[in-house]
């Protein structure tokens, strides 16, 4: 794909893949889902499709940024039938009554039930391991020497991997920095004894990443025309196989978050490890360049999240001290910003910064100086030092930019024109843009939220000067349902699904009017 950036301009699409489940999955959305959502992308003239992250949860948990490995697929995403050792031992014949009535329930529920969900793949999955180790790895035959092959290829990243999941599971979840026999830190051997006595679990989490990537790749190949964007988060969590393979580069004296802002007055404390930047520097980021060599063989491009957190990080230290930046100093925080962007792009792959909240002016200008768009986010984007505070009209956002409507974050366009002061509603309407679509449907900031309003925001988006615009997909449907509430912990937050599974979005009346009036906005905008 060309980038954006350097003069195509594209729409696209930001849905979660765990939102697009199918009459064929198993609760959540898989990788087999794709080339359905990207048939009907493919309709609606959408070339782009932002993913959250797919990296494997910590267990319990549900959000894609709480990742125990910034390397490894989720196999909660893998569609358990299409395993060839699954057919092999029986199918749907592994399922025993309990089963069956699992994948009934996870089927049926309006949200994604992950603990179950996770139960009933391992369950079939360990069986299909089983018999893989003993006909085909035990064989070396041709897929047993292909996973051979992955695992050697991928044993940069793969091998401290498999034993952190492996030990994981052994201890029943025990925080690494808890595993006895030094393990936790590495020493005398341990890894290498670990790695010997959980022999079997080492290689069934390495078939599991087999299988994901096998899966991935084969969908991703399936897409048509539509890229997929990955989603590259700044941080990991502390009990995760980057941390404990690394923990020269973490410091556990602080956690990382962000400062008050308008927001949150006393700031946000994300409990995740700070990282030890002088360490990080004497190494030429390298840990950086490896995770984006990794973004780089999974996605056509991907979003940095909380890209200002590479120029400069705040800290809370453990020790209850006044939380700071790090790096203090505004030319110190500029040069490592420069030097890890860097390192992020030789990676090959097109990037996407997300630069959303208080962002100092050098931040952006070092984006603006290697052609990395930034985000624009319509209802943020203002005047600000003029009477009023007005909206700018979106048709001067410049061409390295990305444009959108809202994130996973935040409120959907129903919800906040539900719950907005009227001024701003009014503020949107009065955009030189909007006139001949406002005035064709007679809107005015009282009128409640309808279709007309939400193809307003739509048209708005695709009309932008930005040359990416991704639009969420509850604005294209004008849906209120929000994919995450953010600092809100509940049996909702990203459990999202779509109303109807993805195998019927090429049948589904209001699919099919939605794609049909994106792709007329795509024609008239150039997208």
């Amino acid at each position: 794909m060309t980038p954006a950036s350097h003069g195509v301009r594209q729409a696209g699409l930001l849905l979660p893949l765990f939102s697009c489940h199918s009459s064929s999955s198993w609760g959540i959305g898989e990788f087999a889902d794709v080339p359905a959502v990207a048939a009907w992308m493919h309709r609606a003239g959408l070339r782009v499709w932002q993913l959250l992250p797919l990296n494997e949860m910590a267990p319990g948990q549900t959000s894609p940024y709480s990742a125990l490995s910034s390397m490894a697929l989720d196999p909660i995403f893998i569609r358990v039938p299409d395993v060839e050792d699954v057919a092999a031992v029986g199918g749907a014949e592994l399922l025993d009554t309990a089963l069956r009535g699992m994948l009934a329930h996870v089927r049926s529920t309006r949200g994604v039930d992950y603990w179950a969900v996770r139960t009933l793949k391992d369950r079939v999955l360990r069986q299909a391991w089983r018999r893989f180790t003993d006909d085909e790895l035990g064989r070396d035959s041709p897929r047993g020497l292909a996973f051979r092959a992955f695992a050697d290829r991928e044993a940069w990243w793969l091998d401290d991997y498999a034993v952190f999941r492996a030990a994981l599971h052994v201890t029943d979840g025990m925080s690494w920095q808890d595993w006895p026999g030094g393990l936790g830190r590495r020493v005398d051997g341990s890894v290498e004894r670990a790695r010997r006595e959980h022999h079997r679990e080492v290689q069934y989490r390495t078939y599991l990443q087999w299988i994901a990537q096998e899966q991935w790749q084969a969908a991703r190949r399936a897409a048509l025309d539509v890229r997929v964007f990955g989603d590259f988060p700044f941080m990991v969590a502390a009990d995760s196989a980057d941390a404990w393979g690394h923990q020269d580069l973490f410091s556990f004296a602080g956690t990382v978050g962000a400062p008050p802002d308008a927001f949150s007055k006393d700031g946000q404390n994300w409990k995740l490890p700070a990282y030890r930047w002088d360490a990080l520097r004497t190494r030429g980021y390298d840990w950086f360049a490896r995770r984006a060599r990794r973004m780089a063989d999974l996605f056509d491009g991907f979003r940095v999240d909380h890209v200002v957190g590479l120029f400069r990080t705040w800290i809370f230290p453990v020790d209850g001290s006044a939380p700071h930046f790090t790096p203090a100093d505004e030319p110190a925080q500029a040069a490592q910003g420069r030097d890890v962007i860097e390192a992020i792009r030789r990676a090959g792959a097109f990037v996407v910064a997300e630069d959303l909240g208080t962002i100092p002016d050098f931040v952006r200008a070092a984006l603006q100086d290697v052609f990395v768009p930034g985000y624009k986010v319509v209802r943020w984007e203002r005047y600000w030092h003029d009477a009023g505070q007005p909206l700018i009209d979106p048709v001067g956002f410049p061409p390295t930019s990305l444009v959108t409507s809202g994130t996973h974050d935040t409120e959907t366009a129903a919800q906040w024109w539900a719950e907005a002061p009227r001024a701003e509603r009014e503020a949107l309407l009065v955009l030189p843009s909007l006139c001949r679509v406002v005035q064709a449907g007679g809107l005015t900031p009282d009128t409640p939220f309808n279709p007309l309003v939400r193809d307003a925001v739509l048209e708005l988006l695709m009309a932008a000067g930005s040359n990416l615009a991704i639009l969420p997909v509850q604005d294209v449907f004008g849906w209120p349902d929000r994919v995450n509430v953010p600092g809100l912990v509940d049996d909702h937050n990203w459990t999202w699904k779509l109303p109807w599974g993805v195998d019927r979005l090429v049948q589904e009346p209001e699919a099919l009017d939605r794609a049909r009036a994106l792709a007329r906005w795509g024609r008239e905008y150039g997208r």
